[in-house]
């Protein structure tokens, strides 16, 4: 029986929460959300976990073989350097690894001397859909030259403090939404980029928002592009009111070959039941010779599509995260990998400020 100790319990830690009950042979021993509400609906789905009111609490808890830190983005250095200092546990930390340039100094420190693995959480990767999609593209593509990933999404939700509306607390929404992406591109390109251009700006969903005089300084939209030392590059296409779509996410490769896309919907708890069922994922094929689209359906277990936002994905990835936990399986997404996402959102945040393109 593998203990968990969590750190920060909000909507997303509760997302984790309900896929790491899912694994068997695991308990959540203890959490820590300093918040009331969200604290008292961590506890609703985890009952057997003590409730403790500080990481220092957490961190004395002898039982604990490892952290979930789902904590607002700007905590997650910080944290992470406190349990290095503590109690080095194995750690699964959620996505952004970090959110500014001085804290990726930090975060590169951490990547040097932490002694236990840590996994950064980069749920997309382990879309089904999009996992096929990155099996196959090299045989589909015959070699990818070119990759697009569009998101048409519902707006950023409430979180607690408003913390996801501001750049300070977010690192931004080419960061906090986006690395995600970046992330994506480098797994499928398996190269490294060097130019970052981008233009966003907040056109629709928070001009009408106030926090004690403060207005939201996030972007909704925004297109970027990136070049990659293989000569290979991406473009991103982000839309955050476009929750009318009928898949949320939609990948193209393109190669000499032909071109494969992932489609994957958005949460089923937003599709609306008077359009009847939720699309199913799918994954489509399209050579050059012999022309004609092959489209797999890529179904997702019920109970995991109930579990979480992310198309099964969270599920997926704490799978393969237990499996380092029980010395089987190696970390899939490193410190490394975290920091690179980040700082390619950074360029891109940047750039679109700017208006200038920015190396790397």
């Amino acid at each position: 029986m593998i203990n968990y100790g969590i750190i920060g319990a909000g909507m997303m830690g509760q997302e984790h929460i309900r896929n790491i009950r899912l694994l068997g042979d695991v308990r959540i021993d203890a959490i820590h959300e300093p918040d009331q509400m969200m604290a008292a609906a961590a506890s609703a789905l985890a009952p057997e976990a003590a409730m403790v009111g500080s990481l220092d609490d957490l961190l004395a808890r002898p039982s604990l073989d490892c952290l979930l830190i789902a904590s607002p983005n700007h905590c997650h250095v910080d944290q992470l350097e406190a349990v290095a200092a503590r109690r080095p546990l194995p750690v699964l930390v959620e996505k952004p690894l970090f959110t500014t340039a001085e804290q990726a100094k930090r975060a590169a420190v951490l990547g040097r001397d932490y002694p236990a693995p840590i996994w950064v959480a980069m749920e997309y990767r382990y879309m089904p859909p999009i996992a096929m999609m990155v099996e196959r593209v090299a045989e589909a593509t015959g070699g990818i030259r070119m990759l697009t990933v569009r998101e048409h999404r519902f707006p950023f939700l409430d979180k607690v403090g408003a913390w996801n509306r501001f750049n300070a607390t977010s690192g931004g929404t080419l960061v906090e939404k986006c690395c995600h992406f970046f992330d994506l591109m480098r797994l499928i390109l398996r190269a490294e980029p060097v130019r970052v251009m981008a233009s966003a700006a907040g056109d629709v969903n928070h001009a009408a928002e106030d926090y004690d005089g403060r207005r939201p300084d996030i972007w909704d939209n925004a297109y970027v592009i990136v070049d990659f030392d293989s000569g290979t590059r991406a473009m991103l296409e982000l839309c955050m009111f476009a929750e009318g779509a009928r898949y949320q996410e939609h990948l193209s490769a393109m190669g000499p070959k032909g071109k494969i896309e992932a489609l994957v919907p958005g949460p089923t708890r937003f599709w609306p039941t008077g359009l009847g069922p939720a699309p199913v994922p799918k994954v489509v094929l399209s050579p050059r010779n012999p022309k004609g689209e092959q489209v797999l359906d890529v179904p997702v277990d019920p109970e995991l599509l109930e579990a979480g936002d992310h198309n099964g994905a969270t599920f997926y990835q704490h799978r393969r995260f237990l499996s380092v936990l029980q010395g089987t399986g190696k970390v899939e997404v490193t410190l490394e990998d975290g920091a690179k996402a980040v700082s390619m959102g950074l360029a891109a945040q940047r750039s679109a400020r700017e208006g200038v393109a920015v190396a790397l």
